[in-house]
């Protein structure tokens, strides 16, 4: 599953639910979570079912509440037709099991928000044990701050404070290590696009393979930091077959610089993210 962008849209708003699966987004949230009141949350499934009962030509994900919160059998209830699960406020592997045996039969790929409480992050390496179950893992610099009484997680230039960083390091390798998608948290600023595409590239350049959105317009500019461009498809694609050419050479030059194991495992990395495969 190519999950480049995946833009959030409220479960209770069904007249935005078109306008998001037409943004060019890998994948869309349908939101029964924090963007809903609880005065909402019935009208939210409803909505949600009805949607999902006709095909589309977008990954759809359904972000469900905590299932510490009780509404599990309900959620899940909405969620028939859904290409995908995501699971907030998850505490690691065990939730991802718990989730994935409560779903029975239906094996949705599950997309787990892992950073959102203080012990989550001490569970980052667990998910490997369930990486058959993963589409991918997240993280988030919203309810973390709250559940620690923190002011913010921003320096007042919008850069992560050093404990979110360390945060955000610790999801991108707890993704890595389960051999999974690492998904870039949102960026709410949706308005600076010039902001948006510096923190996008940022992500990509550290290694995460795609980003959430929370509105539309921000699915473009995501889709483009994480998508390869020509130069470097082609100098992947350069990498693949000079091993090709000498499938047991250890090491080899090209180009002018030494090329060996990990630079092969990347170029294939970078050309599955392009859409062509390894």
């Amino acid at each position: 599953m190519r999950l480049r962008s995946l833009v959030f849209v409220p479960g209770d708003r069904p007249e935005r639910f078109d306008k998001a699966a037409e943004s060019g987004a890998d994948a869309i949230i349908l939101d029964l979570e924090d963007s809903v009141a609880p005065a909402a949350k019935r009208a939210a499934r409803e909505a949600v079912s009805r949607y999902l009962a006709a095909p589309a030509r977008v990954h759809r994900f359904v972000r469900i509440n905590p299932p510490a919160d009780g509404t599990l059998d309900m959620d899940l209830a909405a969620m028939h037709g859904a290409d995908g699960v995501m699971l907030p406020k998850a505490q690691g592997g065990d939730d991802v099991a718990a989730l994935a045996a409560a779903m029975g039969e239906h094996r949705l790929p599950i997309l787990p928000v892992a950073t959102e409480t203080p012990a989550a992050i001490f569970r980052l390496g667990s998910y490997a044990r369930v990486a058959d179950r993963l589409a991918g893992l997240t993280w988030g610099a919203e309810d973390l701050p709250a559940a620690i009484g923190a002011r913010s997680a921003r320096e007042a230039d919008g850069r992560y404070t050093p404990p979110y960083e360390v945060v955000r390091t610790l999801a991108l390798m707890g993704a890595h290590a389960a051999g999974t998608l690492a998904i870039e948290t949102v960026y709410p600023a949706f308005r600076d696009l010039e902001g948006l595409a510096a923190y996008a590239a940022r992500g990509a350049r550290d290694g995460f393979t795609g980003m959430m959105a929370i509105h539309p317009s921000q699915v473009p500019t995501i889709n483009a930091a994480f998508t390869p461009d020509a130069e470097a498809v082609a100098a992947a694609r350069a990498v693949v077959a000079a091993f090709a050419a000498n499938p047991g050479a250890g090491a080899l030059q090209l180009d002018g610089r030494m090329i060996d194991a990990p630079h092969l495992k990347q170029a294939r990395a970078l050309l599955a993210r392009a859409g062509e495969g390894a």
